[in-house]
C-alpha cells in the first residue's frame, strides 16, 4: 500500500532501516532508542515511513483498534511464511472479532487445554524412551516433534511417524524463516505452501464425508475451523481454513524454543531445578513466565496507524507503521529491575499485569489482537519443564551462546545432550 505524502512529510532525510534491522535483530530497536534519548524512533522500514512505540501506555495505545489497523500492516514475506495469506492477523473490526472467536473457543477452553496438557505429558514419556536409547539428542528438534505428535493429535489431525516428523519440521521452518531473506526464507515459503495443500485437502475430505471418530472427531480444531462460518455467513474457503488450522498447530510447536530456553537456563542456573523437579506449580508458572520474559522471542509488533493520530506529542500520520517495542520492553530497566537478571520470583507473589507480559501481545484476548494460544503456552511450559527438571541428562561442549542478530534466535545449534535417562 502506498504511503500517504502526509506520511512522508518531514521524513524525506531518514534512511530506510531494513538492512540494519535484519543485520542487527532483536538489538536494532533498543539500540535505536537508546541513541534516541528514549524519544520514539522515527525511521523507515520497508520503503514505509515508521514510528517505534515504547512503554505500558504505548501497549494500550498499540492495541487500540481505533489507532492500528492490522490489515495491510504483514509484509508479503511474513504472510507467506509465518501467518498466511487471509489469516486472522490481517483483519479488522467485525470480521476480525467473528474469526477471531473461533481460536478463543479453540485455545482457551479450559477442558480442552488440559487434554492438550495430559497428551503432551503422554507423548513427553514416549519420547524420553526414544531418548535414552540415542546417542545424543538435539532438545529442540526433540521438543518440536513431540510437540507436533501432541497437537495435530489434539487438533484431530492423524499423522504417522514420517508425516509427524515432516510436520514438525515444516512448522519449526515457518517461523526460523519468517524474518530472514535467503534460504532460511525460501525453505519456510516451500513449507508453508506444502502444508496448506495438505490440510486444504483433510478439510475438502471433513467437509464432504464428515468428522468421524478417527478423522478429525466432532469438536477437534480441524474439525471446527472445517465448519466455522464468516461474519457474512460463509464458510472458510479450504486454503484459509488450511491457513488457520496452521496458525493453531504452527504456535504451539513454536513453544519448542521457550522449552529449549528452559533447558539453557536450567543448565546456567541450576538451582532452579529442585522446586521445578519438586512439582511446585506455582514456581513452575513462575519459572514459564520469566522464560517468556528473559529470552529473545518477538522483537516487535507491527500495525498502520488507522487515522491520523497523537502519541505524547508526536503526530503520527495516517497510514504509518507503527512499531510496539516487545523486547526492549522486556528487559527495560524501569519496568523490570536488574532485567538481565534470570529471576522466577518476580511473578511468584502476583499474575503479570494484562500489559506487562506481552511476549505474546497485550490488550485484551477476545476483542483485540492479543494471542489466544497464551494459556496454552503457559499450560504446555508448567506441564513439561519439570518433567524437563527431573531429566537426567549430561550437556557436552557446545556452543550455547544465543545470538541477538539472529530472529528468531536459537541455543547454539539447538542445545544437545548425551547420556539421557
Amino acid at each position: 500500500m502506498a504511503a500517504p505524502l502526509s506520511a512522508l512529510s518531514g521524513l524525506s532525510g531518514l534512511s530506510d532501516s531494513t538492512l540494519p534491522l535484519l543485520l542487527e535483530g532483536y538489538a536494532w530497536l533498543p539500540d535505536r532508542r537508546r541513541r534516541n534519548g528514549g524519544a520514539p524512533v522515527r525511521t523507515r522500514l520497508l520503503g514505509k515511513p515508521a514510528i517505534a512505540l515504547h512503554g505500558r501506555d504505548a501497549v494500550r495505545f498499540f492495541y487500540d483498534e481505533s489507532h492500528i489497523h492490522r490489515r495491510d500492516a504483514l509484509p508479503g514475506p511474513v504472510l507467506d511464511t509465518l501467518f498466511g495469506r487471509g489469516a486472522v492477523h490481517t483483519l479488522d473490526g467485525e470480521q476480525h472479532r467473528v474469526r477471531k472467536a473461533l481460536f478463543v473457543h479453540l485455545l482457551k477452553d479450559r477442558e480442552s487445554i488440559t487434554d492438550l496438557t495430559e497428551r503432551a505429558a503422554a507423548e513427553w514419556e514416549r519420547a524420553r524412551a526414544d531418548w535414552s536409547g540415542r546417542t545424543q539428542v538435539v532438545l529442540f528438534d526433540a521438543f518440536a516433534l513431540l510437540l507436533a505428535r501432541t497437537v495435530c493429535e489434539w487438533a484431530g489431525i492423524a499423522l504417522d511417524d514420517a508425516e509427524a516428523r515432516e510436520t514438525a519440521d515444516d512448522l519449526v521452518t515457518m517461523v526460523d524463516g519468517f524474518a530472514t531473506p535467503g534460504p532460511r526464507h525460501w525453505r519456510a515459503r516451500r513449507a508453508r505452501r506444502r502444508q496448506e495443500e495438505r490440510l486444504a485437502r483433510r478439510i475438502e475430505d471433513i467437509r464432504r464425508t464428515g468428522p468421524t471418530e478417527h478423522a478429525a472427531p466432532t469438536g477437534a480444531a480441524l474439525a471446527e475451523v472445517a465448519r466455522h462460518h464468516e461474519a457474512d455467513g460463509s464458510p472458510l474457503d479450504a486454503h484459509t481454513a488450511a491457513v488457520e488450522i496452521l496458525n493453531v498447530i504452527r504456535p504451539t510447536v513454536a513453544v519448542a524454543w521457550f522449552l529449549m530456553y528452559a533447558a539453557h537456563a536450567l543448565h546456567r542456573w541450576p538451582e532452579h531445578r529442585a522446586p521445578l523437579a519438586k512439582g511446585d506449580s506455582t514456581y513452575a508458572r513462575a519459572f514459564a513466565h520469566e522464560v517468556r520474559r528473559f529470552y529473545p522471542f518477538v522483537p516487535f509488533l507491527g500495525g498502520l496507524a488507522a487515522r491520523d493520530l497523537d502519541w505524547q506529542g508526536e503526530t503520527v500520520d495516517a497510514g504509518t507503521m507503527v512499531l510496539l517495542d516487545v523486547y526492549g520492553y522486556l528487559h527495560d530497566p524501569e519496568l523490570w529491575p536488574r532485567p538481565y537478571t534470570f529471576d522466577p520470583t518476580r511473578f511468584t507473589d502476583a499474575e503479570p499485569g494484562r500489559d506487562d507480559l506481552i511476549p505474546q501481545g497485550g490488550g485484551e484476548v477476545s476483542g483485540g489482537h492479543r494471542c489466544p494460544g497464551e494459556d496454552i503456552v503457559l499450560a504446555l511450559l508448567q506441564t513439561l519443564v519439570p518433567l524437563l527438571a527431573r531429566l537426567e541428562y549430561r550437556v557436552p561442549e557446545q556452543d550455547l551462546s544465543i545470538p541477538l542478530h539472529r530472529v528468531p534466535s536459537m541455543v547454539g545449534e539447538g542445545f544437545a545432550v548425551t547420556d539421557v535417562h
